[in-house]
């Protein structure tokens, strides 16, 4: 089954990275997938590799992060700028005494601080954990009470809903500026045994308590490769993932198997609005967009006259992700953007190493046959 599959835009024409899938199937091995990444002998740093491997190449001085917020304030940030802001956040960890393996804890709304943050705490050894910026304070007491984290990054407006925790670092705040300042941007990277810990994300809770769950810094593997394949994510995209990091799919694909492809990533720090979201998927030219069934009803349900107005050609490729897609929304995005959003699904849990990757490409492939009518 050669999956031929072509995107058109502007008359240009995008052919798939992936486009045997059953000589991939047959073929593939994990060491070729570790080719694709950057290995310290045989231990690797997943947030080196979606950062900071590629400041030695010609991606240095290239776009990875496109920020705004809802008022229109606007921020961008090169690979190079995130690799040394992640580097002068690792060194003010260290000075709290953080170490290998310490777990820190971030609750942040989506501002660029929460991305070099987690990057941060990633390349010194220590464990993530994000925090969804809705929570109150039970849930809040909840996850932290059972992670014990050493450090909390927060901001002074979520603090209150904190417990006590031993350390926290508010990040809008005259000494945490003067820290940032000043700290060395200068900083020796973890090397990890692929099975050490990278993150630890909590389950939503629908079956009991949530539940932690931790990542090992080699699920960057599998988040890059899906990125690559199912994605299909290139240097040329701009792609915008619309999930908090507070999800696993915010960290899996909006952080680390994203970036690690390469491409420019668009964060909108804001509350849901159609003609908001028409206006960057223009405004930054999106060519590839991963949101959820959710968001694509409530577009629908705003009209397609939003769609008319907006010049949205640069689209080539719609993915969700979260929750079932409907068939309706998979014929309106055909519709009103000529081409389908294509339906991807995952669970939380990490290290499926011993399964095979094809496995979780195949429902990509199998997308393509959607039915239309």
């Amino acid at each position: 089954m050669k999956t031929d599959f072509y995107r058109k835009t502007n008359d240009r024409e995008f052919p798939s990275n992936l486009t045997d899938y059953d000589e991939m199937y047959r073929s593939f091995e994990w060491k070729y997938a570790r080719k694709e990444l950057d290995w310290f002998g045989d231990k690797l740093n997943a947030a080196y590799n979606a950062v900071d491997r590629h400041t030695h190449t010609w991606r240095k001085n290239k776009i990875a992060l496109y920020w705004e917020d809802e008022e229109g304030n606007q921020k961008k940030y090169t690979f190079e700028e995130l690799s040394v802001l992640s580097n002068k956040l690792g060194n003010i960890l260290k000075d709290f005494g953080v170490e290998r393996g310490d777990r820190v804890f971030i609750f942040l709304p989506r501002i660029p601080e929460l991305y070099f943050s987690f990057l941060g705490i990633l390349k010194i050894g220590a464990i993530a954990g994000t925090l969804f910026s809705a929570f109150q304070e039970q849930a809040l007491a909840d996850r932290l009470g059972q992670a014990r984290p050493k450090v909390v990054i927060t901001n002074k407006e979520l603090k209150s809903r904190l417990p006590r925790v031993k350390h926290v670092i508010t990040i809008d705040t005259e000494d945490f500026t003067k820290s940032l300042e000043h700290a060395s941007d200068e900083l020796h990277i973890a090397e990890m045994d692929p099975d050490e810990y990278a993150f630890m994300l909590y389950t939503s809770g629908t079956t009991g308590k949530p539940k932690g769950v931790m990542h090992t810094h080699r699920a960057i593997l599998q988040e890059h490769m899906t990125a690559k394949w199912v994605l299909d994510l290139r240097d040329d995209d701009v792609y915008w993932c619309t999930a908090d990091p507070g999800w696993v799919t915010g960290i899996a694909y909006e952080i680390l198997g994203s970036w690690s492809c390469g491409v420019s990533a668009v964060v909108y720090a804001g509350r849901f609005d159609p003609k908001k979201w028409y206006e960057l998927l223009e405004k930054y030219k999106v060519s590839v967009w991963y949101t959820a069934p959710t968001a694509i009803r409530m577009l629908m349900a705003a009209g397609d006259t939003l769609v008319d107005e907006r010049d949205l050609s640069a689209l080539r490729h719609m993915c969700s992700v979260g929750e079932p897609l409907n068939p309706e929304a998979i014929r309106w995005a055909v519709k009103v953007f000529d081409k389908p959003f294509h339906d991807t699904w995952w669970h939380p849990f990490p290290d499926l190493r011993h399964q095979s990757l094809m496995t979780m490409v195949i429902l990509w492939v199998q997308i393509q046959k959607v039915i239309l009518h």
